[in-house]
């Protein structure tokens, strides 16, 4: 083992992460951290940065923003220093491109030298009441060990293919996270069918879309979902995005929480207003003059399984969708060159976890359970904290942008004992607890009784 010992090992350099450094990095806090990422460099969801996309939350919710305004890692410094604040001040636009975010997030990155990639963890475990943190290179097999007080894990997600459809995967059946590096053997298809519902499946099929006149394929998008539905937007409903909704959800019980995230599909998984009127605004431009856009569009409908179609030596391999309308109950099938599966990302417990499995609590299914301030219930000598594991305790702000400042303000004063950041609940004007809500009508009431004035009968 090491000699050194650091406050604090991060595992995984995505936003949330990286945030946290950044947010360290400003800290009026004596804390010695390093962070541990498999991948050689800082890159977020590079097979989706397609071309006129944008992010869904406000330039606001940079890295440190939301917690520290006056941080020098914020996306306003980032204008400034690569000189492009007078550019973005007459762009006159609240949500940046996914690609500049992107670029803001690796110029972070560069300015921290608390990040070590190219280093994988491949275990975890206690020794000496310290955490070791056991990584390999990947290119170059060297193996490394870390010690540490507390471990923070920010491993993220993982691309979500269901299991009947893992055999067919390649170079014509691959996830929407790799879209852009395959766009290219979309545009050379005959056929291309996007797969899946949400913001992912839409951009996709936009760009496809967008691109369809120059070439001569036919686009299909078929999805389980009850229809091609825009994500629910407003001002008014923006504010559960807040440390008081996730305060509040989280000390409902259990069961309502399941019962809530079942229900909250709309509020995150749907399509953002703008690429809704993109796709129905090109389709309608495209209809004009008795055209016929080559295009197909069928939602409660879901993809059982996928196999290949024998079509001989002489053409290129196509693929049969086996297809059930789960309104009609009517099964079909649909033969494509090319399939784009749309079909999200899950959360897994990661294998380094493993040497700790018989001190981490789990709850009844199975899933790890986590305190209000973001640490694994665990028997350790120290705290694992989690940066977007914990939606089924703290709802659906854990992988929220905007709050990811918040929560890194929550672990940092745990890690340092003092309060370094201000993490005290948010003023909004929603209320979201019958005691928060009695209590603040009480504050405001105008008391009952006044003194009498001349002339009061």
């Amino acid at each position: 083992m090491t000699d050194r010992v650091h406050d604090v090992i991060g595992i995984g350099v995505g936003p949330f992460n990286l945030g946290l450094a950044a947010l360290l990095d400003g800290a009026d806090a004596d804390l010695d951290a390093r962070f541990l990422e498999q991948e050689p460099e800082f890159g977020w969801h590079e097979g989706m940065l397609v071309e006129d996309t944008t992010m869904e939350v406000p330039f606001l919710a940079d890295l440190v923003t939301m917690a520290d305004p006056s941080n020098p890692h914020s996306y306003l410094n980032y204008l400034q220093a690569e000189d492009r604040l007078y550019e973005f001040y007459f762009y006159e636009e609240f949500f940046i491109p996914r690609r500049e975010y992107n670029e803001y997030c690796r110029w972070v990155a560069d300015r921290l030298p608390s990040l070590a990639f190219d280093t994988r963890v491949t275990d975890l475990r206690v020794e000496d009441d310290l955490f070791v943190v056991e990584t390999v290179d990947p290119k170059t097999g060297e193996r490394a060990s870390y010690a540490a007080e507390d471990v923070v894990m920010g491993i993220g997600t993982q691309r979500h293919v269901p299991e009947q459809f893992e055999d067919c995967l390649g170079r014509d059946v691959f996830h929407s996270a790799s879209y852009l590096h395959n766009r290219d053997r979309c545009l050379d298809a005959d056929s291309v069918t996007v797969v899946g519902s949400g913001q992912s499946a839409a951009e996709v099929f936009r760009d496809l879309l967008e691109r369809q006149a120059d070439r001569s394929f036919s686009l299909d998008w078929i999805t389980r979902s009850r229809g091609f539905f825009q994500m629910i937007d407003g001002k008014l409903g923006h504010m559960i995005y807040t440390p008081d909704y996730t305060e509040y959800f989280y000390d409902l019980d259990q069961e309502r929480k399941d019962e809530l995230l079942a229900d909250q599909d709309h509020l995150y998984k749907g399509i953002d207003e703008r690429t809704s009127a993109k796709i129905y605004d090109a389709l309608y431009q495209r209809s004009v003059g008795e055209g016929d856009p080559d295009v197909g569009m069928l939602a409660a409908t879901e993809v059982t399984d996928i196999g290949t179609v024998d079509v001989g030596t002489d053409r290129t391999d196509r693929y049969q969708l086996i297809c059930e309308h789960w309104q009609e109950e009517e099964r079909f099938l649909h033969e494509s060159e090319v399939v784009v599966l749309a079909t999200g990302y899950t959360r897994t417990d990661p294998p380094f976890l493993a040497p700790l499995e018989d001190r981490i609590r789990r709850d009844g299914q199975g899933r790890l359970q986590i305190t209000k301030d973001y640490r694994l219930e665990a028997d350790l000598p120290g705290e694992v904290f989690v940066q977007n594991a914990e939606l089924h305790t703290h709802g659906i702000n854990a992988p929220d942008l905007g709050l990811g400042p918040h929560r890194n303000a929550t672990i940092i004063n745990q890690l340092a004992g003092e309060d370094v950041y201000d993490d005290s609940r948010a003023d909004t004007f929603q209320q979201f607890s019958v005691d928060d809500f009695v209590a603040e009508r009480a504050a405001r009431r105008i008391p009952e009784s006044r003194p009498r004035l001349r002339g009061d009968d």
